[in-house]
């Protein structure tokens, strides 16, 4: 059975982090640094209308010589950003993420936000699900389990 971002969601929690379009970057990136996260979603009365990353960041502010007090997010995040549903599976947010080069994919249910996953999520989910593997294949060729 392939695990899906609902399960990643329920283990991890849905807990999103959003900033309105005429926040600051530095107002962004102090809410980020504070909850040790590399992106945040922007929404506009609870609607997702964009997504700013630490590489929204690095190559939008940094590299253009911007101010982060005097630029707002509207004018870096990514706008419209792409987006998986709870019942996506584990499989198929690494191909679009990897597909896309993203590392943040923001979570809707019928067109309400109910979380973000990570890379690192889906990382460690994989790991988990071999680590399972592993350990029901070595009982199995211990003896200790029947396989059906």
């Amino acid at each position: 059975m392939s695990v899906t971002v609902k399960q990643i969601l329920e283990e991890k929690g849905n807990k999103t982090l959003a900033v309105s379009p005429a926040c600051s970057v530095f107002e962004a990136l102090g809410v980020m640094a504070e909850h040790d996260v590399g992106s945040v979603i922007v929404t506009d009365n609870d609607r997702l209308v964009g997504i700013f990353t630490e590489r929204d960041y690095a190559r939008k502010v940094v590299l253009k010589g911007l101010g982060s007090r005097d630029v707002q997010i509207s004018e870096l995040m990514t706008p419209n950003p792409c987006t998986v549903t709870p019942a996506h599976t584990v499989d198929e947010v690494m191909n679009i993420m990897t597909e896309n080069r993203f590392r943040h994919l923001p979570v809707v249910d019928h067109g309400r936000i109910v979380g973000i996953v990570t890379i690192g999520d889906m990382v460690k989910s994989v790991v988990s699900q071999q680590q399972a593997t592993i350990r029901h294949l070595s009982s199995y060729i211990a003896g200790d389990i029947a396989v059906n």
